[in-house]
């Protein structure tokens, strides 16, 4: 009966723990994700782009995050192979770092955590508020899951069946490597699976040599959760994970291989205690990062030869999908409504494309990238004309009401999305040619705020996305948030920049009617995009007919 409730009590702490970890990184996600882009893509030195990894690890509090990210910028041709992998490699040392400072007994933390946390959640409506309240949230459950975890092991550390387990692992040490991999990888979060060992040897449950195997078994499985999760990515996404895991892999077998000589030699003497452990994680990731990063553009050719592109001829074929519409099954709603939601996703995509580098325009101003831009925007408008003689042929008899509501739905965003497009092409293309006449600037503070915007209306395009394929009410809800904030964000830039020309700042007066006009496009953008919301609020009751005040009745 005692291992039944060890079991339960392990199993429910463990659970806290991966919640705990995941509340952290989504509530970062959502305030800061949209700047992770422009952070991660614009380094060039090893060393800087560690950092980078480094910072965004202890930010994500996961270095499989980190790991995703990198793959997904390199696999959109905006990261190389060498920066990708020097991130990577930060992030592992980051992730270490992170391990070190919630190792610490921080319990006295928790009812301040909890009671900030609680309060910016329940009692404050701005998003930032909410989503720091959400973040001290976690680190507090991180801390009683800990807890939780060394109260689970109070009533089996002085039964048969716990020492047995640690002696077997302590004596083979293989199989300790084999499971703390297997941990990790079924936590899929090293920092969960490393904070659970590191407290196992903190209240002597395990000798200290298991642990240290079960550390470095973990740092292989983490290794491989990137490469698991970006199985089905393009080659170039999958190379930087594949490289990572080579790497932490073989320095992993290595140094368990020494470290365990030396310890049954009595080289390092008999270290003991979960900080001596955490330290020689610290150590571990410390040394790989030094160790690799000189070599990460020479692993460049090798992991190209291992993992080589696929035929040009392929590349050119997929370069440019053709229409997923198909007029043969504009009768089965079954076939016809998804290929409307996977063409709506192909122009999404162009549209993404045309909206990406528009900021850029504004410095760069080049003639051929505008052009660039309105040309997609012509396969915009033949996206649009192909929907929209896809929905005109549905046979209304044949479709039910909610049916042909969806279908409508449908054609209505891509409408939207066509007029987005048009945003671009005939609006931010032509303010960017005008900053070029004139040979202007925004302002330091200026440029800033139109980053900031243009960073989270590119992260509401994922988020529709998202909405488009899942219906899922609770992300409509937030993209209808997100189009909220982006207003606010709007209208106080809108406020600054006044103050600005109020205070004579001669870049805001040289730029003023761009910086004002781009706010608008922007503004007007993300309520297209958001649009994508309406349907499943709407559907949902969520959505309210007014904003009026109902007349009392006398």
């Amino acid at each position: 009966m005692a291992i039944v409730s060890f079991l339960i009590s392990l199993a429910g702490a463990t659970m806290l723990l991966l919640f705990a970890v995941r509340m952290v990184r989504t509530g970062i996600e959502r305030s800061y994700g949209a700047s992770f882009q422009r952070v991660m893509t614009r380094q060039h030195s090893y060393p800087q782009a560690s950092i980078v990894g480094l910072t965004m690890a202890i930010v994500l509090q996961s270095s499989a995050a980190v790991a995703l990210l990198t793959s997904g910028f390199a696999a959109s041709g905006m990261l190389s192979f060498p920066a990708g992998l020097a991130i990577v490699l930060g992030g592992d040392l980051g992730s270490a770092l992170i391990i070190q400072l919630l190792s610490f007994r921080l319990d006295w933390l928790v009812p301040m955590l909890l009671a900030v946390g609680g309060y910016l959640v329940v009692k404050t409506e701005a998003k930032k508020a909410r989503q720091l309240g959400r973040i001290l949230l976690g680190v507090a459950f991180i801390l009683i899951s800990l807890r939780f975890l060394r109260e689970a092991m109070d009533p089996i550390r002085d039964s048969a069946f716990l020492p047995a387990v640690a002696e077997y692992l302590a004596r083979d040490y293989i199989t300790a490597f084999l499971v703390g991999g297997a941990l990790a990888f079924v936590m899929h979060s090293s920092v969960a699976a490393i904070l659970m060992c590191v407290t196992l040897v903190q209240i002597g449950a395990i000798p200290f040599i298991a642990g240290m195997s079960l550390v470095f078994g973990a740092n292989f499985g983490s290794a491989f959760i990137p490469v698991w999760l970006t199985r089905g990515m393009p080659v170039m996404a999958r190379r930087i994970p594949c490289a990572n895991l080579v790497l932490r892999g073989s320095w992993a077998l290595v140094s368990i291989f020494a470290a365990n000589t030396a310890l049954r030699t009595g080289l390092l003497g008999d270290p003991q205690g979960g900080q001596m452990l955490v330290n020689v994680h610290l150590v571990f990731n410390l040394s790989l990062l030094f160790l690799a990063l000189p070599f990460c553009g020479r692993l460049q050719g090798l992991f190209e030869k291992l993992l080589p592109d696929q035929k040009k001829e392929q590349k050119s074929q997929h370069a440019r999908p053709v229409s997923a519409l198909d007029i043969e099954y504009v009768a089965s709603p079954s076939q016809a409504l998804p290929s409307l939601k996977r063409e709506l996703l192909r122009m999404s995509d162009l549209i993404e494309t045309m909206f990406r580098p528009s900021l850029e325009l504004y410095r760069s101003g080049d003639k051929q990238q505008i052009r660039a831009v309105q040309v997609i925007d012509e396969d915009v408008n033949k996206c649009l004309s192909e929907i929209r003689a896809f929905v005109s042929a549905i046979p209304p008899d044949v479709y039910e009401n909610n049916e042909a509501k969806s279908a409508r739905d449908l054609l209505e965003f891509a409408i939207r999305l066509e007029t987005a497009g048009d945003v671009v092409a005939k609006r931010l293309t032509v303010l960017a040619g005008e900053m070029r006449a004139k040979g202007s600037s925004f302002s330091r503070e200026g440029w800033s705020e139109l980053i900031q915007m243009h960073e989270g209306i590119l992260a509401n395009m994922k988020l529709a996305s998202n909405v488009l394929i899942s219906d899922d009410l609770e992300s409509a809800r937030l993209l209808s948030l997100e189009k909220t904030e982006i207003k606010h964000v709007e209208r106080d830039s809108r406020k600054r920049h006044l103050r600005r020309l109020q205070h004579g700042t001669t870049a805001s007066f040289e730029t003023s009617d761009i910086h004002l006009e781009t706010l608008r496009a922007f503004r007007e953008f993300n309520g297209h995009i958001a649009s994508i919301a309406y349907p499943v609020l709407y559907q949902n009751g969520q959505l309210l007919e007014t904003r009026l005040i109902k007349e009392i009745a006398e």
